[in-house]
């Protein structure tokens, strides 16, 4: 998948020779939001993932947004794990397996930080969201598990 150029950093803007043009804020959570790739959100942006770090500490409207993206791009990789393990897509683009051991254990190290994003964006305590999410983890295990021994089963 190609990705789209990073935008031009415009000197205009009040922030300085580092600021982007104004768009910049809905590109980066649009960005974030389709990857939870904060560095690679900030460069398509225009900007430095300083600036963007900057205005989290700083802007409580935009770390709200920043929250909510990150746990809206938590569920999209959440689901493309679950959709790869209901297609049996095994393989990633490069035609490597796909490690799916390793984004168990990569969306369970985030489920805390899209918990607290979920219950920003629904009037959803913590705990329930940490528990869909352990569902949905388990959920994900047991399907490997008996794939697994599908495929042990099959040889």
């Amino acid at each position: 998948m190609a990705h789209p150029e990073p935008l031009r950093v415009s000197a205009d803007d009040d922030a300085g020779p580092l600021a982007a043009d104004r768009h910049w804020r809905a590109r980066f959570m649009e960005h974030l939001a389709a990857t939870s790739n904060i560095s690679r959100s900030a460069e398509l942006a225009g900007i430095t993932p300083a600036r963007a770090y900057k205005l989290r500490r700083t802007d409580t409207d935009f770390a709200r947004q920043w929250a909510a993206a990150l746990a809206e791009g938590y569920l999209h990789l959440e689901m493309e794990v679950v959709r790869r393990l209901r297609e049996g897509d095994l393989k990633s683009g490069e035609g490597d397996k796909f490690d799916f051991a390793n984004a168990i254990r990569v969306l369970a190290a985030h489920r805390e930080s899209a918990a607290r994003g979920q219950n920003q964006v629904r009037d959803v305590s913590a705990a329930e969201v940490r528990a869909s999410i352990d569902r949905k983890i388990e959920e994900i295990r047991r399907r490997m598990e008996r794939d697994k021994a599908r495929k042990e089963a099959a040889e």
